[in-house]
């Protein structure tokens, strides 16, 4: 299973399921990658930033791969960005060794001009070997790495391997089209855009020229019937869905907690066993987890989908 220039659709980024002791749980990764599946999703993301991925054992890593990979029956790309190369190599062929469709690097945060950032991936992908199909993560809201425009052209046009760009900037839209019109005045070669943001702006990302998603939002199944609506052009249906649950969306937007409400949420949809979180973690506390509680039980009454199941 591969990816390609012209991938669309929805890759959910998935979380790390652990058990209250902090052990990985194997049970609810078998039961979240078959949610993503049954959800629409044309891939999954594994090992991301939001998959508490700096908290594994090398070994804990490359066993959550062959899992998800041995089960998946759509791409898996593998999150493989390191402090070091020698790690980023390691890991990417342990992923591409088991049959993962390719990986996804961001820049560290080190990067501060635009250089540095062109060299940066190109140490990269000599590292990985330039025939390791890849996804530039472009998040500078969390990695302090900003990439106009010019660079990722740059950094397209220096490696074919590159096939998806992670639009996750913010705000991005003019990004989007900006990139697109490139594409259309032929400066600049052909590639996927997915947005990330937790879905943040994905009521007008499609509208830009984004080919779809790839965030970990807990409704990974409106995300993909949120991108069908506007491939069908039912814009008035596409914003109302995303209208419906933006509040959710929004109160996950929270710098530090987004990644507990997004296992509260999964959990209380019955698809993984726990929220836990490795250590350090900040949790919701019951005035929190109670809120989303809330949230859910409010769209409950527009999307059937957010009953309450646990």
């Amino acid at each position: 299973m591969t990816f390609g220039t012209k991938s669309k659709g929805v890759y959910a980024i998935a979380a790390t399921p652990f058990l209250e002791d902090g052990s990985i749980d194997f049970n609810s990764v078998d039961s979240l990658t078959d949610f993503y599946e049954q959800s629409g999703c044309t891939g999954i993301t594994i090992l991301g930033i939001m998959g508490e991925a700096p908290k594994l054992e090398p070994d804990e890593s490359r066993a959550i791969i062959k899992r998800v990979v041995s089960r998946a029956k759509v791409p898996v790309i593998v999150g493989v960005s390191a402090p070091g190369f020698a790690a980023m190599r390691s890991l990417a062929k342990s992923a591409m060794d088991m049959g993962a469709a390719g990986v996804m690097i961001a820049p560290t945060p080190a990067l501060k001009t635009d250089d540095q950032i062109v060299n940066y991936f190109a140490s990269a992908v000599e590292a990985i070997g330039d025939d390791v199909p890849w996804v530039l993560q472009d998040y500078p809201l969390t990695l302090n790495v900003v990439m106009a425009n010019s660079v990722i052209a740059k950094i397209m046009s220096n490696h074919p391997s590159c096939l998806m760009l992670k639009h996750e900037d913010w705000p991005g839209l003019e990004k989007i089209s900006k990139l697109r019109a490139m594409q259309a005045a032929g400066e600049l070669r052909e590639f996927s855009i997915l947005c990330g943001n937790g879905g943040m702006f994905l009521d007008f990302e499609p509208e830009r020229g984004a080919d779809g998603a790839m965030t970990g939002y807990g409704f990974p199944d409106m995300l993909t019937e949120l991108v069908g609506l506007f491939a069908a052009d039912k814009r008035d249906e596409a914003h109302d869905l995303f209208d419906a649950h933006l509040p959710l969306i929004r109160y996950e937007q929270q710098l530090g907690v987004g990644l507990a409400v997004r296992k509260h949420v999964l959990k209380r949809r019955g698809v993984i066993a726990s929220d836990a979180q490795r250590k350090p973690a900040q949790m919701l506390t019951p005035k929190a987890r109670a809120e989303v509680d809330y949230l859910l039980e409010r769209l409950a009454k527009k999307d059937a989908r957010a009953a309450l199941k646990a």
